[in-house]
């Protein structure tokens, strides 16, 4: 796949490597001057060896991307919750060993020779959705429904990160839906314990009293007018459209993107929470609706690299 021209590019004047930090799996790849992609790589995260042996598999991704040292800075996008502004993963959870306090932007610097810029997975991945929006002052609600509820918020052109890198985390909003559910991040009665895909296979269960392996199972019984995976589903949609709506009376923002693998399940979880975003705007709102990404599979990688443009850059060998 070398040499594969990708949309808003990042305008960074140098070569760049952009990684992607998942739980599962690092994605890299080595963008030209004029944002080509002249290489690919991937690699499976060391989840439960720890944090340094994370940081060695995201140099060892951009080596094996750049084997010639072409790229003069790296950007990066990663699991939990990052503050860009010190480098450092101020929140995680345990789907990567150890992972929270660590120095990703110079730990990563150390081991590669190239300063670093880094940010949220989800909010590097937004970054390309706010830069095709006309006259570059656009206001964007991004939502990623997965596996958790992710998000990135940007008003008026500006990426909004917070205090310790926190803005964006839709996932952690008070949902009606989900009032007295335990949540991932030790609270309760939070959208992500609804509306993500856990979260609606786990609801499917506590109607039926029956176990089920996957989101995609519930999704096939709903298609296939089972009443307890429909009410599961739209249950679960309808909290997100609910949230979704409610943010964008805050916010005003020109587009609502929702990404991530549940709103792939079926349109009965797009229309249903298409509905319930639309019951709740404002009037000078009314023409908004939710939107798909704009960008494919290179969203994160391509958004991690445009990171060196617009965030602050980790040396090697800084004072920490």
């Amino acid at each position: 796949m070398s040499g594969t021209p990708v949309t808003a590019a990042p305008a960074t004047g140098t070569v760049v490597t952009g990684l992607d930090l998942g739980g599962t799996k690092i994605a890299a790849a080595l963008f030209a001057a004029d944002g080509t992609v002249l290489a690919r790589h991937t690699r499976p995260t060391p989840a439960r060896e720890g944090a340094p042996a994370v940081l060695d598999a995201l140099a060892a991704a951009a080596a094996a991307v750049d084997p010639g040292g072409l790229a003069g800075v790296l950007g990066v996008a990663a699991a939990g919750v990052i503050d860009p502004r010190s480098g450092m993963v101020t929140s995680a959870t345990d789907s990567i060993r150890g992972w929270a306090g660590t120095a990703l932007g110079t730990g990563l610097a150390d081991r590669t020779g190239l300063p670093v810029a880094c940010d949220n997975d989800v909010r590097a991945t937004a970054g390309p959705e706010l830069a095709a929006l006309p006259g570059g002052r656009g206001s964007l609600l991004f939502a990623a429904v997965g596996t958790g509820v992710g998000g990135a918020l940007a008003v008026d052109g500006r990426m909004l990160h917070g205090a310790s890198g926190v803005a964006g985390h839709l996932g952690h909003l008070p949902s009606a839906e989900a009032a007295g559910l335990p949540c991932t991040c030790g609270g309760s009665g939070h959208l992500e314990a609804i509306a993500s895909g856990p979260g609606i296979t786990a609801h499917y269960e506590r109607l039926t009293g029956t176990p089920v392996d996957r989101l995609e199972t519930v999704a096939v019984r709903a298609a296939e007018g089972d009443e307890a995976a429909v009410r599961a589903v739209t249950t679960g949609a309808a909290a997100a459209g609910r949230v979704l709506g409610g943010l964008a009376n805050a916010l005003g923002p020109d587009r609502v993107v929702v990404g991530g693998g549940v709103p792939r399940i079926g349109a009965l979880y797009g229309d249903t929470l298409a509905a319930a975003f639309a019951a709740e705007l404002m009037e000078p709102l009314r023409g908004l609706r939710p939107e798909p990404p704009l960008f494919g599979h290179d969203a994160a990688v391509l958004g991690a690299a445009a990171l060196t443009t617009t965030l602050p850059l980790h040396h090697p060998g800084a004072h920490r």
